[in-house]
């Protein structure tokens, strides 16, 4: 969805737009995603622990699935596989359909209203295939130039595709673009694809992030002016 953005001028600073993650900095899903996970081990007779759910941070649903069928010692043919992904997926996206904006993490209008209003574009950077749901649901949508998703990307993080992508969509160099991010293999996706990286989460944790926060209520436009 595109900003109306005529009568704002560029910023001034280094960075001209900005690429988001959605779970974990956004919104946080990551309970829906193991609510679901975790029914589906339970069918294959064995449990998935919230520990385990963490490791999933940022990874696609095949990679995802394969991490927990390996966990748990089953093998499973690539036709199996398929369903279960599919089978997983529909019990989250039940789930992520009854999302409303109170879902929204702290800061996140907040910010997303200032940089907005102070001339970045923004992007959504996302492994998530079910994005546009989210954003629907929690009424994000608006704020973003381009949503870069699960559907559009080949490759996981941290290959940089997905932020490579929003970068050329939005219209900036690399070096022009700041990505938020709250898992490690986002942050890295970031670095390698030659952008700041902004962490969401713990320093000890994102240790390649230029900056961490634990969210979006503790920053703000003078920030990115001083990446």
């Amino acid at each position: 969805m595109q900003n109306n953005t005529s009568n704002i001028l560029p910023p001034t600073s280094s960075i001209k737009a900005c690429l988001f993650d959605l779970d974990g900095v956004l919104v946080d899903t990551a309970v829906y995603h193991y609510k679901a996970w975790k029914r589906l081990a339970n069918t294959m007779g064995f449990d998935f622990t919230e520990e385990q759910n963490e490791q999933l941070k940022g990874v696609s649903r095949v990679e995802s699935l394969n991490k927990i069928l390996a966990w748990g010692g089953v093998d499973k043919t690539d036709a199996e596989k398929e369903e279960l992904a599919t089978l997983k997926n529909s019990w989250y996206v039940d789930m992520i359909t009854k999302m409303t904006p109170a879902e929204v993490l702290p800061g996140t209008v907040d910010f997303l209203t200032a940089i907005h209003k102070a001339g970045y574009k923004l992007a959504l950077g996302s492994a998530s295939k079910n994005s546009g749901i989210i954003l629907e649901k929690t009424e994000l949508a608006h704020f973003f130039d381009e949503i870069v998703d699960g559907n559009m990307v080949t490759k996981s993080k941290p290959d940089p595709e997905v932020f490579l992508k929003g970068a050329e969509l939005l219209g900036f160099k690399p070096d022009e673009c700041v990505v938020f991010e709250d898992a490690v293999a986002g942050v890295e996706a970031a670095k390698r694809g030659g952008m700041k990286a902004i962490g969401i989460g713990e320093k000890n944790i994102l240790t390649q992030a230029d900056v961490v926060v634990s969210g979006l209520d503790k920053l703000t436009v003078k920030d990115l002016e001083e990446l």
